[in-house]
């Protein structure tokens, strides 16, 4: 990706630096996490990138740093920046309907739940690309609640991944909306459809259109829906069994070939791989000579596209908005964790983490599989790699 250099020429602290590593090996010691790779670089330049632990707490292999990961949700900005370079191509706008693309959406409603029982209208007005994008489309997650419409996709195990992406839109716009569209920031099933929608939009599947269009261009060598037999052995796992005594988060089997290349939350990757696509995203667009997007465009992706539309739940934290495809920062304060004004993030599901901070020219990874611990890890890492900041 860029060349290493040290903490100490990055602007880190080196005996914070290794405080940050003695921290997470503590935690490992303790056995609560079996293994972590981190990265921190800065200004083009890796400053930090380690493996610790356990690759797979059932075998003795140690954590390394080319260990693959399922990165979960972090596949939503990938899949973002994939409709953002098909609007860049004018295939799509952010303002068409969805249902322009994908016909089957165009007859939901909207479910209001009106003393115990279901309500259905028609919505004030119909889901665009940029409400898919922003988590506004009126779409939610199975596991976010136990309304009504959450209910339904749980008896739709819309969770599946073998239906065809072409199957899962089917399937998804048979249930109704949760919310209207462009009322609320719901965390949602979203990005999966904005899969889908890469397919219909370019003629080509989404694994094989990230492969070409991104993953090949970005020399993301390890990245895609799958573990080839001959990288299996790289595979990283969670303990089988919750450290802290709770319900152990199933996770998916990254040997088998899923039938839904799922947009939302189905890629595997490593620490080395998704750097090239945070350096990428740091450098507006490019890498390596490689132009993908315009450096407006990445602009855009990672400025506020909420303004005042309130979100839903606890995923979004105060003085945070959301562009296309990232959490991003408003406020100096207000949230319990540090960063400048304009930082983006997102993590996935089973623990990995990232967060880009262009103010600090720098961008920070954090690749575990600890599902149930990951909203603890997540915020120590953030104050971890902002206290080596000395410069």
């Amino acid at each position: 990706m860029n060349t290493s250099t040290s903490p100490t020429n990055a602007g880190l602290c080196l005996q914070r630096t290794q405080r940050m590593l003695d921290t997470l090996q503590s935690e490992i010691n303790s056995g609560r996490l079996p293994g972590a790779v981190l990265m921190v670089a800065r200004k083009g330049q890796t400053a930090v990138f380690e493996a610790l632990g356990q690759q797979n707490p059932a075998t003795p292999a140690p954590m390394a740093k080319d260990s693959i990961f399922r990165i979960y949700s972090m596949t939503k900005p990938i899949v973002s920046v994939a409709i953002m370079m098909l609007v860049e191509q004018g295939k799509l706008l952010l303002s068409d309907t969805v249902a322009q693309h994908l016909p089957e959406f165009a007859g939901q409603a909207v479910a209001t739940e009106v003393n115990g029982d279901m309500v259905l209208k028609a919505p004030q007005r119909p889901a665009t690309v940029q409400d898919l994008l922003r988590h506004t489309a009126g779409l939610t997650y199975e596991f976010l609640g136990n309304f009504n419409v959450q209910r339904q996709y749980g008896r739709a195990n819309i969770s599946s991944r073998g239906r065809t992406n072409a199957e899962f839109t089917q399937t998804l716009a048979a249930i109704p909306l949760m919310f209207e569209p462009g009322s609320v920031w719901e965390y949602s099933r979203a990005t999966d459809v904005l899969g889908r929608l890469v397919e219909v939009a370019s003629g080509q599947g989404l694994g094989a259109y990230l492969q070409t269009h991104i993953f090949e261009p970005l020399g993301m060598v390890d990245t895609a829906f799958s573990v080839p037999t001959d990288k299996q052995s790289r595979i990283a796992e969670p303990f089988a069994h919750d450290p802290d005594g709770g319900t152990p988060m199933p996770v998916f089997d990254p040997c088998q070939v899923p039938a839904m290349e799922g947009g939302g939350g189905g890629l595997m990757s490593t620490a080395s791989d998704y750097a090239r696509f945070l350096q990428f995203m740091l450098n507006k667009g490019e890498l390596g000579g490689v132009r993908l997007l315009g450096s407006r465009t990445v602009d855009f992706m990672t400025c506020d596209h909420l303004g005042g539309i309130p979100s839903n739940g606890t995923l979004l934290p105060d003085g945070h908005g959301f562009g296309l495809g990232f959490a991003v920062r408003t406020h100096a304060g207000v949230a319990n964790v540090p960063g400048s004004v304009g930082l983006y993030y997102w993590g996935g599901i089973a623990g990995t983490t990232f967060f880009v901070d262009p103010k600090e020219d720098l961008f920070a990874m954090l690749m575990i599989q600890a599902p149930n611990q990951r909203d603890y890890y997540r915020p120590l890492f953030r104050n971890l790699v902002y206290a080596c900041l000395v410069d």
